[in-house]
């Protein structure tokens, strides 16, 4: 029995815990975070596929749904990490203590991976200047906020009600952003990177400490409010799967939630244009159907029909996920700070590399690609080895 009912309990269905780990939330997560290092190092920026480059503003492309679909994910896992231990009978305040610990480790490394050189070594040892412009918000920053928010809201609100706050967050944003003028522009301008509410916001609140010092920042202030709605989807499909209902159900409700925020978003975008780096409500509820969607299929073919002997690499990738992007995040950063002679010249280590080993094998879209997927297979084999070894490092 339950020392604290937990508030994800509505009252229309019981729950249950199950004794072992979601193996489909584990290979939904490691695919995402895949994909983030597969878009994030490619051998050059100058040769990409289109599929594997963000929209340029308005739109999407399949790179634009990997951040939402991270997102979503931290949402469902609240509500089985957080369900399982309120079972197990430990008090929310005590678990609200944890959620507020994890988010400011994860802030602190986001800030961290910004400030990445933090010295400098010619021509003198010195504080790197990128320190006194450094990135206030990010990737890291914005899921450390996500988590805080949606774990106290699961924790001491009822569904109904935080479900309201989720309506209520999008359509606030979107009136925000449609009615607020912004000096210079007027009100309901989003076309241009700077001519927006959320813009305007970034530049009056974090000056310069935004993203390349750019006039706005794409995990900026504002829009992550939309952003803690898409955790929100995540934990709704969280509940959905905690039921104590048959696996075909389960599915067919949250593929049914799935497809109608999938319609809801593209009549949206008429409206409130689906745009990555505004996190608009047309692109927080359509990204959110899409991830509802891919949860369903996994968990049908994975948990309830045992579809599971190619889910290995995934679960490796997904039960590390935060380590490795940081770390990744650093080594990639590494290798373009260390500078090698290359003839005449001096160039990075990556340029180096990628020249000379990757270059001229095929086009160079090709070439690029294939630099970014030996980066995944060279991590996946760090990744392995702490696999074996049962090393798994939590924030």
């Amino acid at each position: 029995m339950f020392q604290e009912p937990p508030s994800v309990l509505p009252d229309t269905f019981s729950i249950e815990v199950p004794d072992k780990r979601i193996l489909s939330l584990d290979v939904f997560r490691g695919a995402t975070i895949v994909g983030m290092i597969l878009v994030n190092n490619p051998g050059t920026w100058a040769a990409i596929y289109p599929p594997l480059r963000h929209a340029e503003w308005h739109g999407w492309t399949p790179t634009d749904l990997i951040f939402p679909f991270f997102l979503f994910i931290v949402g469902v896992a609240i509500v089985f990490a957080y369900t399982r231990r309120m079972v197990q009978g430990v008090p929310r305040g005590r678990l609200l203590k944890k959620a507020l610990r994890r988010s400011i480790i994860l802030f602190g490394l986001g800030l961290l991976l910004h400030a990445f050189p933090y010295v400098t070594f010619e021509p003198s040892f010195a504080i790197h200047p990128r320190i006194a412009h450094l990135r206030i918000m990010g990737v890291l920053q914005r899921i450390a906020l996500c988590y805080l928010v949606a774990s106290l809201l699961f924790l001491y609100v009822r569904p109904r009600l935080w479900q309201g706050l989720l309506v209520l967050l999008l359509l606030g944003y979107w009136a925000l952003m449609s009615w607020i003028p912004v000096p210079g522009y007027g009100a309901g301008v989003w076309d241009s990177p700077d001519s927006s509410l959320a813009a305007y916001l970034d530049r009056l609140i974090l000056g310069s400490h935004t993203w390349g010092q750019r006039p706005y920042d794409p995990e900026g202030l504002l829009s992550t409010l939309p952003a803690i709605g898409t955790t929100l989807l995540g934990v709704w499909a969280g509940i959905r799967l905690i039921q104590s209902r048959e696996g075909a159900w389960k599915v067919a409700e949250i593929m049914v939630l799935g497809f109608g925020l999938i319609i809801i978003g593209y009549i949206w975008d008429w409206f409130f244009p689906i745009n990555k780096s505004l996190w608009t409500s047309s692109y927080a509820v359509f990204t959110g159907g899409i991830a509802m969607c891919m949860l369903g299929m996994l968990y049908w073919f994975i948990d309830v029909h045992g579809h599971t002997r190619w889910t290995r690499p995934f679960v490796i990738y997904g039960i590390n996920a935060i380590t490795v992007f940081f770390l990744s995040g650093i080594l990639g950063r590494l290798l373009i700070m260390i500078k090698v002679s290359d003839g005449e010249k001096t160039v990075a280590l990556q340029r180096y590399i990628f020249t000379h080993v990757f270059s001229g094998v095929g086009s160079p879209e090709f070439a690029s690609l294939l630099y970014a997927m030996v980066w995944v297979i060279g991590w996946y084999a760090i990744l392995y080895l702490m696999y074996k070894k049962n090393i798994v490092i939590k924030v």
